[in-house]
This record gives C-alpha cells, sequence and structure tokens, in this order.
C-alpha cells in the first residue's frame, strides 16, 4: 500500500514524497483511514511506528478543507505529556502541513507565557500543548475552543504518570462533547482504558504491538556492579565499547548531574537534561546530541518519550526504572524503524525487585556479564527460577553438619554490610 492509495490530499502526498516516506507504516495504514472517516481511535504502538504520522496527516487532510476560526480559537488540539515531546510533535506538524495555509502553534511551560498568549490572539488551526501550559493559557483567556473540531491525547499514560489527571479533567469540562477524540500511547493498560471509556465516543481501537512489547532487535545486557561503582563502570564501557553517540538514564536530578561531571573529566563529551534545566538549555541540549554535535546525553525520564534520535545505537541504564513500563519507553529509543538497537543497564543488589519485575514483562531473563576490576561485593541475585529454587534449598539449615557463625548482612539475599560512602546517584 503507499500513501497515495489513503487519499490524502495532493499537497501532503507531495510533502512525503519529498521527505522520501516510501509505503506506511503498519500503525498508519490502520489508524489513517479511521481518522479519515472522522471516528474515535484508541492505539497502542511502540515507539518508532510512526505514530505522529499517524494522527497528524489525516487531521491536516481535514483541517486543510475547513476555515480559519476566529481569534483565540483553536481547531485542533495535540496534548503531549512533556516539553520535548510537545517540541517534536510541532516541528512534525510544521514539516508536514508546508504548502497547506494552515496557521500552527506549539505552547509548553518553563518559558515566558505572554509571547504565547500574543501568538494565539489570530487563533490557530493546530495548537499542540503540554497539560499545563495549556491551563494558564486558559486562565489568561488566551484560548477558545468554542471551534475544536479534534483532540489528541499523546502518550495519555505518561500524562497520568505525571500528575496531569487534574488539569485533564478541568479541560474536559471546556471543550465541545461534539469533536474527533484521537488517544495515541506506547502501552494500553487499564487505566488507559478507562480514560479512553471516559474521553472518546464508541472508538475503533488500534493496536500493532503485544501490550508493552519492545522490539525484537533491541538486545538486552545486564552488568552487575555495586551502587557507588556505577559511574567508574559507565566510563569503562564508554571507553571499551566505542558508542559514537549513547542516551543515558539516571533515576534523579543530581544523579543525572553528578555522572555528567565524571564523564566530561574524564574527556567525554556528554550533556545533562532534566526538569531544573531551563527550557532553553533543554532544547539546546537536546539539538546537540540530535545533530551529533554532542555523543552521551545523561537524562532522566522526562526524555523516555518524545526523542527521535536517527540510528541511536545504545541506551544505558545507569539507574534501573521503579516502574517496569517506564524500562520499555527508555530502550525504545534504540532499536527503531527495524534497526539494531542495544540496552544495557547497571544493576545493584538494591534493585533485583525492579529488575524481576522488568524480567517478567519482557518474559525473558537479560543477559548478565560482569567486568573485570567490576565484580560487585553485594551480589545481585540470579533471577533465573532454577536458581531462586536453589537458593532456597541452600537456605535450609543441614543438621548433619556444624553450623558456621552467621555474617552480618543487610536486608536481602546475601548482602554483606558495606564499608563504602553513600553512593552519590542517591537522592
Amino acid at each position: 500500500m503507499s500513501f497515495s492509495a489513503l487519499q490524502l490530499h495532493p499537497t501532503l502526498l507531495e510533502t512525503l514524497t519529498s521527505l522520501g516516506y516510501g509505503t506506511p507504516t503498519l500503525i498508519q495504514k490502520q489508524a489513517i483511514p479511521l481518522i479519515l472517516e472522522g471516528r474515535d481511535v484508541v492505539a497502542a504502538a511502540q515507539t518508532g511506528t510512526g505514530k505522529t504520522a499517524a494522527f497528524c496527516l489525516p487531521l491536516l487532510n481535514a483541517l486543510c478543507k475547513g476555515k480559519r476560526g476566529p481569534a483565540h480559537s483553536v481547531r485542533c488540539l495535540i496534548l503531549a505529556p512533556t516539553r520535548e515531546l510537545a517540541a517534536q510533535i510541532g516541528d512534525s506538524v510544521r514539516t508536514y502541513s508546508k504548502g497547506l495555509n494552515l496557521r500552527s502553534q506549539t505552547v509548553y511551560g518553563g518559558v515566558q507565557v505572554y509571547p504565547q498568549v500574543n501568538g494565539l490572539k489570530r487563533g490557530a488551526d493546530i495548537l499542540v500543548a503540554t497539560p499545563g501550559r495549556l491551563m494558564d493559557l486558559v486562565q489568561h483567556e488566551a484560548v477558545n475552543f468554542t471551534h475544536l473540531e479534534s483532540l489528541v491525547l499523546d502518550e495519555a499514560d505518561r500524562m497520568l504518570d505525571l500528575g496531569f489527571e487534574k488539569s485533564l479533567n478541568e479541560l474536559l469540562t471546556l471543550i465541545p462533547k461534539s469533536r474527533q477524540t484521537l488517544m495515541f500511547s506506547a502501552t494500553y493498560s487499564d487505566h488507559i482504558r478507562k480514560l479512553a471509556k471516559l474521553w472518546l465516543s464508541n472508538p475503533a481501537e488500534v493496536a500493532v504491538n503485544k501490550r508493552n512489547q519492545v522490539a525484537r532487535t533491541v538486545r538486552h545486557q545486564l552488568y552487575p556492579v555495586d551502587k557507588a561503582r556505577k559511574g567508574e563502570l559507565l566510563a569503562e564501557l564508554l571507553g571499551r565499547q566505542h558508542w559514537e553517540q549513547a542516551l543515558i538514564f539516571a533515576r534523579t536530578k543530581r544523579g543525572a548531574d553528578e555522572v555528567t561531571e565524571i564523564l566530561q573529566s574524564q574527556g567525554f563529551n556528554a550533556g545533562a537534561i532534566h526538569g531544573d534545566k531551563s527550557q532553553p538549555v533543554r532544547l539546546s541540549t537536546l539539538d546537540k546530541f540530535k545533530s551529533g554535535k554532542l555523543s552521551y546525553l545523561v537524562a532522566t525520564d522526562i526524555a523516555a518519550r518524545g526523542l527521535d534520535i536517527q540510528n541511536l545505537p545504545v541506551v544505558i541504564n545507569l539507574d534501573l526504572p521503579h516502574v517496569a513500563e517506564d524500562y520499555i519507553h527508555r530502550i525504545g529509543r534504540t532499536g527503531r524503524a527495524g534497526q539494531e538497537g542495544r540496552a544495557v543497564s547497571l544493576v545493584c543488589a538494591d534493585e533485583f525487585e525492579s529488575l524481576q519485575a522488568i524480567e517478567a514483562l519482557l518474559k525473558t531473563r537479560i543477559s548478565r556479564k560482569e567486568i573485570l576490576g567490576f565484580e560487585p561485593d553485594h551480589r545481585v541475585p540470579d533471577s533465573h527460577p532454577r536458581s531462586q529454587k536453589k537458593a532456597v534449598k541452600s537456605a535450609k539449615p543441614n543438621k548433619s553438619k556444624k553450623q558456621l557463625p552467621t555474617p552480618d548482612v543487610t536486608e536481602g539475599p546475601g548482602l554483606r554490610t558495606s564499608p563504602f560512602a553513600k553512593h552519590p546517584f542517591s537522592k
């Protein structure tokens, strides 16, 4: 199937040809015809499958046939959970709408609100926004939803994770009941199903992958290491592997800054982004990483979605995420569009429960490898079921042998008390 078979506007088809788009991806093949019919759609597809084009193209197709609304009005609203994702969607909208004479604007927090207020005075055909900044604009009476035709909730599960449910509920009372609503997400949890019932009317369901499935092209690797030595091991791996680029996830803002300082001190071209960085700094750092001017980007989970890096070879988890599904979002930055990728995790003993949850979600045991000189004093228990059975069996007292004194241990299987200083990347 070609894009022309989807009966899109000729100008859209010309733009897609100039961009080198060949055939639609699976999510595009399934979602675009439904959206063109005016159906509400709830879609689940892993990252890197072309979700943005799947909702942008048919919506632009409809908007170019209608009339622009009055001042402050918005015809199509696209909500995204993070500034980075909103900026990326805004860029895509401008790219796809070239030659269609449509006005678009992107708004998010972290920058002054008044330029955005002024930008909406003439109205917008498409407004891309984060929920918090959108409600700021509502309070300034800068945006009007009377002429709203369509609404997109992109990465809705992440919006809930970030605490935007209140803003979404407020928005629901402001927008017309008669509208087309689309909900796109990398995962499709039970909570999202409930949200879909509230926001969508008799939606068509589209799913191009199994729930919480990761790309088969991604190879997973785990390196056991003591918590206090993660920064050292990370520098060692980067020096050995010679990856041209790597996206590195830390659990905390402080941890992201500290590991970036360690890498920079050893000559690595590294930068950090997180919620405490100003928006101009975050965008500048991302642009450098996307263009290849920055080799290693250290981030908290704000960057787990919305980053589209061409040919990113590896994602490194300096710390495992608390929520197993976030592992999927993180590693979704590599192995995109059928290309090979690597997901590397540095795991310490007190992350064992998180590791178990991730492996249960993946339905596989992640391959382990210890690096000489970085063998952990606090062992990471083996998560293989047979190893767990052996551990239970060996834990039973053997009455036939003289029992040795029990060494001092901390909580957890086989963890010795550590004389080392507190881990520099902890909260």
